[in-house]
């Protein structure tokens, strides 16, 4: 059989067909164009500032810089205070993510097996360990299926996902210090 890949004879694995059956929308999405980034960069802005003026749990937007197609998101909560929604939108997907803990001071294992069992329950998001072991939370939707309705889902999950984990995780991992 001849080798027509371009790798030494490993598949690209964005071509590797999926055990399931089941395409990954985030690799097998087309790129879109420069002028369809800046319509979704415009419906991005007024998304947000709708939903800034009905949420007011939204306490703040900011953009990232001229060359970035990135917004800061200041969300008020109940058990985390104040934190912030990182959304970047790239020619695939929006990635969004919050800085959910700093790298736990003690009882580490305990705190991973919470944030693991926590992160089975997550729909569309997921817990991941960031710079200085940081746990972030994060997750990502295709451009293509970027409506008003979805960025208020991802809002909303966000918002209640960090309301669940925080004190839990704080309680663990700083358990000598955090008495909330």
């Amino acid at each position: 059989m001849e080798d027509d890949t371009d790798s030494g004879g490993v598949a690209d694995p964005r071509e590797v067909a999926d055990p399931m059956g089941v395409a990954d929308p985030m690799t097998q999405a087309p790129p879109v164009s420069d002028a369809d980034l800046d319509a979704m960069e415009r419906r991005m802005d007024s998304w947000l500032a709708a939903a800034s003026a009905a949420n007011p749990a939204i306490d703040a937007i900011e953009r990232g810089s001229q060359d970035e197609r990135r917004w800061y998101v200041r969300v008020h909560g109940e058990e985390k205070e104040v934190w912030t929604i990182w959304f970047t939108l790239g020619q695939r997907t929006l990635h969004y993510e919050t800085y959910m803990v700093p790298a736990p001071e003690e009882n580490h294992a305990q705190l991973y097996e919470h944030l693991l069992r926590r992160n089975r329950r997550l729909t569309g998001l997921k817990l991941e360990i960031g710079p200085e072991d940081a746990v972030f939370l994060s997750g990502s939707t295709p451009v293509s299926q970027l409506t008003a309705g979805v960025l208020d889902g991802i809002l909303g999950s966000m918002y209640a996902a960090t309301e669940l984990i925080f004190r839990p995780a704080m309680r663990i991992g700083y358990a000598s210090k955090f008495r909330g």
